[in-house]
């Protein structure tokens, strides 16, 4: 194919800092946190917990839980939060797998 070329789907608002792992990095604000990562270059957003397989969005709806990550403390599927200043993103801790990781 020539010439396809896909469209970023975040906004194209002011920039804000957010800690991810610990390193600062920019996304826009008011972009939605899982789709502003993907853009930002992140692939994993967690791993399986006895298998080590990493996980990323796949439903982008809160459905299936693959985006989670730890936000300001607290563990949330990222897909449902929008980027604001200063939040402090880290990988999800998990003390089991999900049902379908047995499959």
């Amino acid at each position: 194919m020539t010439g396809l070329r896909l469209k970023s789907l975040l906004p194209q608002g002011p920039l804000v800092e957010v800690t991810f792992k610990g390193e600062v990095i920019s996304l826009p604000e008011g972009a939605n946190l899982a789709t502003a990562l993907q853009e930002y270059g992140v692939e994993g957003f967690r791993q399986t917990p006895t298998r080590g397989v990493a996980r990323s969005p796949f439903c982008m709806m809160g459905v299936c839980f693959d985006c989670l990550l730890e936000v300001d403390g607290v563990t949330r599927q990222s897909c449902m939060i929008e980027v604001r200043a200063g939040i402090d993103i880290r990988p999800a801790r998990q003390s089991r797998e999900g049902p379908y990781e047995s499959l």
